[in-house]
């Protein structure tokens, strides 16, 4: 029980000393200009072309899973 009463009141005053850097109310200014936006854009294209193939693989196994299987018929010799 003391253990956990330390624990609290760590975690407690780690939030009360750290409170001042939580209430910044300064603005992000963001100066990123259109160079920056058009790489970040490449960069999702990018992404979202590795995505859809992905997905494709994906829906075909769940499809070939899903699947009734059809059993194999063995020959007697």
């Amino acid at each position: 029980m003391k253990a956990l009463k330390n624990i609290a009141l760590t975690a407690l005053f780690t939030l009360i000393a750290s409170s001042p850097a939580l209430a910044s109310t300064a603005g992000r200014v963001d100066n990123s200009g259109f160079i920056v936006w058009a790489f970040l854009g490449f960069c999702a294209l990018i992404i979202v072309a590795q995505l859809v193939p992905a997905v494709m693989v994906m829906l075909g196994i769940v499809k070939a899973v899903a699947s009734p299987k059809e059993e194999a018929q063995q020959k007697s010799h």
